[in-house]
């Protein structure tokens, strides 16, 4: 009797922890990003960076970022993208939002972090994912110079595509520098059912 009561109390215990489960894995939405030279699969942090994965969020399901192209490419560094066209013209984006590098994430191999200008709260749709550990860009103090750049996720499948894109030939064109010889296409940004 006393045995089979431990069974359904192990059996209840399971099942009441299955939604706490759901729920933890729904915290940490991933994408997936198909390029033209493979797929990168990217865990986000909205705990983190709720603004952020927001913002990135909206424009996934816009489907904003299918067709745009990888415009910066620099080796030992970071890839870049966002919103430009293969023929280099921006895309009309929203409003910018608030700088979130104050989140005590740090520029890692593989991390994705959100562009901006030379103003501090000047996120929009650029994005870039770093190639080494790239300490410099996160925040440490309140000036331009110091505000740092948003990291929001990191990526959990496809480095090699990303030492792939890395690794290939750039120029200067239009007047930009870094440009990939051959153009880098995103096919498309969705998100994805977590496992």
């Amino acid at each position: 009797m006393l045995k089979r009561l431990f069974s359904f109390l192990a059996v209840l215990a399971f099942v009441l922890s299955l939604p706490i489960l759901s729920q933890a894995q729904e915290s940490h939405p991933k994408v997936l990003i198909k390029t033209s030279k493979g797929d990168i699969v990217v865990e986000l942090f909205p705990d983190k960076a709720p603004l952020t994965v927001r913002n990135f969020l909206s424009y996934v399901d816009e489907k904003f970022y299918d067709g745009t192209v990888f415009h910066r490419v620099i080796k030992g560094f970071m890839i870049q993208a966002g919103g430009l066209s293969p023929d280099l013209e921006e895309k009309p984006t929203k409003p910018f939002i608030r700088n979130e590098a104050t989140n005590g994430l740090s520029n890692k191999r593989g991390t994705i972090a959100m562009g901006r200008m030379s103003e501090i709260h000047t996120i929009s749709s650029h994005f870039y994912i770093n190639h080494v550990d790239n300490p410099r860009l996160d925040h440490r103090d309140k000036t331009p110079e110091g505000y740092g750049y948003p990291v929001f996720g990191k990526v959990i499948k496809g480095m090699d595509v990303i030492d792939a894109i890395a690794n290939v030939k750039t120029m200067t064109k239009e007047g930009m520098m870094d440009v990939p010889r051959e153009t880098i296409t995103i096919l498309s940004i969705r998100q994805v059912e977590n496992d």
